[in-house]
C-alpha cells in the first residue's frame, strides 16, 4: 500500500473503498455499444461482451454482456483494501450473510454474497477508483470585447472521466441503508423518507457512490459518470439528442448532493448521467446525515423529471 492510500483513509475503520464495477445484461449488444460509445465512454470488446472504460483511465468501469430477454442488473462489485479484506468477510459470517458463487462468466476473485433483495455482490481487492479529493469544476468565461460563442459544428464531445455513483432499485430503502452499512461499512449521506437515500465510502468518496431508490423489485435506475463543468452537462445532453437519445430529465441542479445533472434514457428505460460538481465528503470528516422532505430535496431547479423516471423496467425474474 502507498504512502498516500495510507493517509486517505479512516483510521480504525473498515469498509469499502469504491464500487470497482458493474455489470448488466441486454437483449443486444450492439444496441448497447452504439449508446455508450455515443455518450463518450470508451467502450472495448471484453470476454464476449463488452467493458465500459473512460478515456484516459486504466480502469473498467462496467460490464455488458448480450443475449438476454430483457435488460437487467447482474451484480454490483465493490473494491477493497488487501488489509481488509479479511474483517470484512468475517463481518459477513458474524452477520450470517450467504455467499453465493460468482455470476457466470464473472470473475470468482474475493467475497461473492448475497446482498440485498438477492442481488450478488462481489468485494474484491483492489485499487481506489472513488476519488480522494473533491473533483475539478470549471467555469469559463470571457473578458469584454471576447466572443465566447462556440458554433455546433466545432463543440468538444463530452467524455465522461470516471463512474461517480451507481442507483440501486431497492424494495425497502431503510432496510437496505442498515445492510450496506452492515456489509459494506458504508455511510449514510442523505435521505428522503422511505424513497431514496445517498451512501458515501468510509475512506472519502463523493457524496454518494450508491444511491438508494424504492421500488417493487431490484435494478439499475442510473449509473452516473463524472464530467468537469456545467458546459459538459449541457453538451453532452446535445451530444446525446442529436444521437437520437432524446429522452432524459434535465439540465437542472440536485440538492442532495448539489451536483448538476442531465439523466438521458437509455434504451432500456433506466438512464446514463452526466454529473458535475458533486458534494465531496473527505475520510477525516464527519457528515451530518439528513432526512429530506422529497418536495424540498430532489431539485433545486430544472424541467420536472419525466412521469417514469423512477419506474423499473427490469423483470421481476432476474436471472444473473
Amino acid at each position: 500500500m502507498t504512502d498516500s492510500a495510507k493517509l486517505n483513509r479512516r483510521a480504525g475503520v473498515t469498509g469499502v473503498h469504491s464500487i470497482d464495477h458493474f455489470a448488466i445484461a441486454v437483449p443486444d449488444l450492439e444496441e448497447a455499444r452504439g449508446f455508450y460509445t455515443l455518450f463518450g465512454l470508451d467502450v472495448r470488446d471484453e470476454d464476449g461482451g463488452l467493458g465500459l472504460y473512460t478515456f484516459g483511465h486504466r480502469h473498467r468501469w462496467g460490464s455488458v454482456v448480450g443475449g438476454a430477454e430483457a435488460k437487467h442488473l447482474r451484480y454490483l462489485s465493490f473494491g477493497a483494501y488487501a488489509d481488509e479484506i479479511d474483517d470484512l468477510a468475517a463481518r459477513l459470517d458474524t452477520l450470517g450473510i450467504d455467499r453465493v458463487s460468482a455470476p457466470d462468466g464473472a470473475d470468482s476473485n474475493g467475497i461473492w454474497f448475497k446482498g440485498y433483495d438477492g442481488l450478488p455482490v462481489n468485494i474484491r481487492v483492489g485499487d481506489k477508483s472513488s476519488p480522494d479529493e473533491k473533483s475539478k469544476f470549471t467555469v469559463e468565461s470571457t473578458g469584454p470585447g471576447i466572443s465566447g460563442a462556440v458554433p455546433n459544428s466545432k463543440a468538444p464531445k463530452v467524455q465522461p472521466r470516471r463512474l461517480s455513483h451507481f442507483a440501486l432499485f431497492t424494495t425497502d430503502v431503510d432496510d437496505a441503508i442498515a445492510f450496506y452499512e452492515k456489509t459494506l461499512g458504508l455511510r449514510l449521506s442523505d435521505q428522503s423518507g422511505p424513497f431514496v437515500a445517498f451512501l458515501h465510502g468510509p475512506h472519502g468518496s463523493d457524496h454518494h457512490m450508491l444511491a438508494l431508490v424504492k421500488s417493487d423489485r431490484r435494478g439499475m435506475h442510473h449509473i452516473s459518470w463524472d464530467v468537469g463543468s456545467f458546459q459538459e452537462v449541457g453538451l453532452g445532453m446535445a451530444q446525446m439528442s442529436r444521437g437520437g437519445f432524446d429522452k432524459g430529465w434535465g439540465v437542472g441542479r440536485h440538492v442532495l448532493g448539489a451536483n448538476y445533472f442531465y439523466y438521458c434514457r437509455d434504451p432500456w428505460g433506466s438512464y446514463s448521467e452526466y454529473s458535475a460538481d458533486m458534494d465531496y465528503i473527505p475520510h477525516d470528516h464527519d457528515w451530518q446525515s439528513g432526512n429530506h422532505p422529497p418536495e424540498d430535496s430532489m431539485f433545486l431547479w430544472g424541467p420536472n423529471p419525466p412521469e417514469e423516471f423512477i419506474q423499473n423496467f427490469e423483470p421481476a425474474e432476474q436471472m444473473t
